[in-house]
């Protein structure tokens, strides 16, 4: 099913196709993008459940210093908005490229910096402050990086493959989950629990500084996207008159839409961050599981993305984006309490069963997501748009989610309240969905 609006720059001459090779390079560049850039800000949710805290915020409780580590992981969330509006504005204006390849600058900047930065018992109070301030330039670098990688893939991708290519940056996410855990069991292999935290932490947030070389990369390799270009051409006369405004034709005309992604899209995003930072700590703190072997499952689970998350989104491509998007929504419903159920019994086993099967759901629905919100919206204000919508998400989704998980765990005694925090959120996203689903309808 196709959700575009009609665009009004259908007809205009535009730049000559790119070739395969071109296209495959440019889908690689941007998948590689996005792994990258995920890879930067996940080390620091696994970071958040196990060292932050006694680090960075000593006082208090065991549950105080986990929470204020949460809180510092939530804050980067709230600064993605300010960076999806920012490079959406200007990504719309003046390209997806730049955007991108700033995006990725920053990250490295920051993610580098944690890496080195010392703790309470060194600087004091200035050691959170900072910290905070690094994890605000990740929440930017990544609310950029997003929608620049989504449309280098999806604005590339030759006709009837727009769903397939835009989970090539979708598959961001699980190589940096992959990668970071990775990284992160080698440091915890190769260390003692007091070497582990003195410094052996610290090395999966200096790696990040090879970010930059990809920067350099698709600064010097990659070509703007040919729809981008057609639509600067379409739109040059025009903006001699009145200058465009991407965010302001968002805001005016189209917010109801953006709202309906991101709430389509808060479910996914919120249980995604629950079973890879809010079940790592639950499990090793409060059910006594081996940080290791938890760590272990995660990664293994996030391997399986791999192959469903391409393979959600080509099914996209010839039933629809919206019903393979809401099988997903269905299956996170119905598995919210299954999920905990299973976790409860502090086996590994059944662990790996209730975060595979959680994933199998994430995956269905994240795999067409990159395509789907690029399609509800027109060239001239697609980072913008799109950018906007799953960064709401991510906001009132995936960056509370561990900090919420933590407060429902403390205030209720259960993790079945976490549950019901997972379904609550699966019924707005099928409301969503189906208004979306009508809206398409029509137009059609």
């Amino acid at each position: 099913m196709d959700t575009a609006p009609p665009s009004p720059l259908v007809g205009n001459p535009g730049p000559a196709a790119p070739t395969d090779r071109h296209r495959r390079r440019v889908a690689g560049a941007a998948a590689l993008a996005s792994a990258v850039e995920w890879y930067d800000y996940f080390v620091f949710g696994i970071a958040a459940a196990l060292v932050l805290g006694d680090l960075y915020f000593p006082a208090g409780s065991a549950s105080a210093g986990v929470l204020a580590a949460f809180a510092t992981f939530a804050v980067g969330f709230l600064a993605r908005p300010i960076g999806g509006i920012i490079a959406g504005h200007l990504g719309d204006k003046r390209g997806r490229k730049p955007m991108l390849v700033l995006a990725l600058t920053l990250m490295g900047l920051a993610t580098t910096g944690i890496g080195l930065l010392p703790t309470y018992e060194t600087i004091g109070i200035a050691a959170p402050l900072l910290l905070v301030l690094l994890r605000v330039m990740q929440g930017i670098a990544v609310g950029a990086q997003w929608g620049g990688a989504m449309l280098m893939a999806t604005e590339y991708a030759p006709e009837g493959k727009r769903g397939l290519y835009g989970s090539l940056v979708q598959l961001g996410v699980p190589i940096g989950v992959v990668t970071a855990n990775t990284v992160f069991l080698a440091a915890g292999a190769f260390t003692d629990d007091a070497a582990f935290a003195s410094w052996g932490w610290r090395v999966p947030f200096v790696v990040g500084f090879l970010v930059l070389g990809l920067a350099w990369y698709i600064h010097a390799r990659v070509e703007e996207t040919p729809e981008f270009r057609e639509a600067e051409q379409a739109l040059a006369e025009k903006e001699k008159g009145e200058p465009r405004s991407p965010l302001r034709t968002i805001l005016r005309r189209h917010l109801g839409t953006v709202f309906l992604a991101g709430g389509s899209f808060a479910v996914n995003t919120a249980t995604f961050y629950i079973i890879i930072t809010g079940v790592l700590d639950y499990s090793t703190r409060e059910l006594g599981m081996e940080r290791e072997a938890v760590l272990t499952v995660s990664l293994c689970v996030s391997l399986t993305q791999l192959v469903l998350i391409p393979a959600s989104a080509a099914l996209s491509d010839r039933v629809g984006r919206l019903r393979i998007y809401a099988a997903g929504a269905i299956g996170l419903l119905v598995w919210a309490f299954p999920l905990f159920l299973l976790i409860d019994t502090a086996s590994l086993l059944w662990l790996a069963v209730g975060t595979f099967v959680t994933s199998c759901f994430l995956s269905i629905m994240y795999g067409p997501q990159a395509a789907l919100f690029a399609e509800l919206f027109t060239p001239e204000m697609r980072y913008t748009g799109a950018s906007l919508g799953y960064q709401i998400a991510a906001v009132f989704g995936g960056g509370l989610a561990p900090f919420i998980m933590v407060l429902l765990l403390e205030a209720s005694g259960t993790s079945m309240a976490v549950s019901a925090y997972i379904t609550v959120l699966a019924v707005i996203a099928l409301g969503s969905i189906r208004v979306l689903a009508k809206r398409a309808a029509a137009r059609e």
